[in-house]
């Protein structure tokens, strides 16, 4: 319950769990509310049968008392006639009857009577306090009973209606009083007997069934309890649109049970299916195709930032390792896989030794510039390594024995280097191909542009060169690296220069160092960049780098040329 600006909010608890507006009702609750209906149906059909029978059985019993109470009446009134013979005291005798026959009565409404074949009353005597009668007033019964009468029927059953409720009983016709003599009781009394009957029956089972309520409740649940477990796992299952295992290991041996284990040896395979997919097609691929239940033709234009790795001399390294190129590479993509991964990026395509890998296909921030910078250092770190324990394995060989001109050779190509190339813009990001065969992929010119800036590492002797676009977007957002000019270059199809930079993580031991020879190599860049070739020879000297190296081949002892743009136009890849 919570007070918002005056307002009462009262939050309701869902009774059921649901998927979407649709209420999962337990079945548990469902096999309760079945029992407890066949509960009460059976106890109402029984207990109604049970009254049907006990009232029949009460009428005869009412009847058979009725004929003997008639009886002792009739008997009594044969008595009172004859002491009225000789006293000739009519109303003495008969008060003397109507106390006789008041003693026998047992319900609120019992009563008796006589009156002759007119109607006219003769004596009445009721349980009802000042009820009183001088003329039978049911004409139909009375014709009914004289009819019976002129037949030769003098006694039976009656019923009749004083005008509030109905009457049944005994009657017989005394030829010394000319009277019918009628012993009867009230229907609504025999009645109310068979509804106190019912109400307290009711009861009883309204009773009981909230016993059985929660004692079937409580059974249940014990029962059931597995299948809760197994319900709720299959119900968080689908919140989260993810197939697992359900923990069945304190479960009973039943269907249930066997239910749940058929459902985890499917949940496993198919998890196997997405996992060997998914290692063939990218995560977005794979999540789409699961939450969308398909894989359809789309795609659309995205900002994304393209990463392209390619192993240097890698035909030399074909030529010499043969079919276990196939090892090599493979030890190298588990790293350089794991590191795209690891940065969120997604394997666009493997081909033969290069790789590319796309960033921000699900979140489309700066954010995917630093996260493909950090994807490139630990390409180069991870493939660092793993030439230093190559070259480790090595020393201790030789430590041995000299290596033979076959294995110096094969230890060569082992010892892999790769080239970085970052871009990022707008491309086309989706799947295409046809409704048999299709591939999701990247297309654009940033593409290129990305695989360009990977050949230019071969040129200048870096592992890693971004475009400005990723040094834009990383520089908006963070601090950590530092990026450095390298050239300006005009790769083959384009008609303009870019420039291109090398990123250094300012977070590695040693980045001061270099950062202070990139200090030095940028300002003989901008001496090469104003045609001060002179100096820039000067400081590209003092910088000590291999990529100085570069541009000190490029210059050789020249001066820069006339109308010079500062723009090296490249005439390869």
């Amino acid at each position: 319950m919570v007070n918002n600006g005056g307002i009462l909010i009262v939050a309701r608890k869902k009774l059921f769990q649901y998927v979407g507006d649709t209420p999962i009702i337990p079945i548990s609750a469902k096999i309760l509310a079945i029992f407890i209906v066949l509960i009460l149906l059976s106890n109402f059909m029984t207990n109604l049968l049970s009254i049907n029978l006990s009232q029949k059985q009460k009428n005869v019993l009412t009847n058979q008392l009725l004929v003997n109470q008639l009886k002792e009446m009739y008997i009594t009134a044969g008595n009172q006639y004859q002491i009225y013979s000789y006293s000739k005291n009519k109303d003495e005798c008969l008060e003397a009857l109507k106390k006789s026959v008041s003693s026998s009565f047992t319900q609120d409404n019992s009563c008796a009577m006589a009156f002759d074949r007119t109607g006219k009353i003769l004596f009445f005597s009721s349980n009802r306090a000042g009820r009183t009668l001088d003329l039978f007033k049911d004409k139909e019964t009375l014709e009914k009973l004289n009819a019976d009468f002129d037949a030769g029927i003098n006694q039976g059953s009656v019923t009749f209606d004083f005008g509030d409720g109905e009457f049944f009983g005994i009657y017989k016709y005394h030829n010394d009083w000319n009277c019918y003599f009628v012993r009867a009781e009230s229907r609504a009394d025999n009645q109310r007997e068979m509804y106190t009957v019912i109400g307290i029956t009711a009861a009883i089972i309204l009773a009981l069934t909230v016993v059985f309520v929660f004692l079937g409740t409580f059974m249940l649940n014990k029962v059931f309890v597995n299948i809760k477990g197994i319900t709720k796992s299959l119900y968080d299952m689908q919140q989260r649109q993810q197939l697992e295992v359900i923990n069945i290991d304190d479960a009973p041996n039943d269907d249930i049970t066997y239910l749940a284990a058929s459902f985890n040896s499917l949940s496993v395979s198919v998890n196997n299916l997405l996992t060997t997919f998914q290692k063939f097609v990218s995560k977005d691929v794979v999540n789409k195709a699961y939450s969308n239940h398909a894989i359809t033709l789309e795609g659309n234009q995205r900002e994304l930032t393209m990463l392209f790795s390619d192993i240097k001399s890698f035909t030399y390294r074909t030529e010499t390792l043969g079919n276990d190129i196939i090892d090599v590479l493979n030890v190298h993509y588990n790293k350089v896989i794991h590191a795209v991964h690891q940065s969120n990026g997604v394997v666009g395509s493997i081909i033969g030794d290069a790789i590319l890998a796309v960033f921000g296909t699900e979140t489309s921030s700066a954010e995917k510039s630093i996260k493909s910078i950090e994807s490139a250092w630990e390409i180069t770190n991870v493939t660092a390594e793993l030439r230093e324990k190559m070259a480790a394995r090595r020393k201790e060989i030789e430590k041995k024995r000299r290596l033979t001109a076959s294995e110096l050779r094969v230890y060569e190509a082992v010892l892999l280097d790769i080239g970085v190339g970052i871009d990022g813009g707008t491309v086309f990001y989706g799947n295409i191909g046809s409704d048999e065969h299709m591939a999701n992929t990247v297309i654009g010119d940033k593409v290129n542009s990305a695989s360009r800036l990977e050949g230019l590492t071969r040129v200048y002797h870096l592992p890693v060169i971004v475009s400005d676009y990723i040094k834009k977007e990383a520089e908006s957002i963070s601090k950590r690296y530092k990026f450095y000019e390298i050239d300006t270059v005009q790769v083959k199809g384009k008609t303009e220069g870019k420039k291109i930079y090398y990123p250094i993580d300012t977070f590695v031991q040693g980045s001061a160092a270099l950062s202070e020879k990139f200090e030095i190599y940028e300002g003989g860049l901008k001496a090469y960049y104003k045609g001060d070739w002179s100096k820039a020879r000067k400081m590209f000297k003092q910088a000590d780098m291999e990529v100085c190296e570069v541009f000190l081949e490029r210059m050789g002892r020249k001066s820069a040329p006339a109308k010079w743009s500062g723009i090296w136009t490249m005439t390869t890849k």
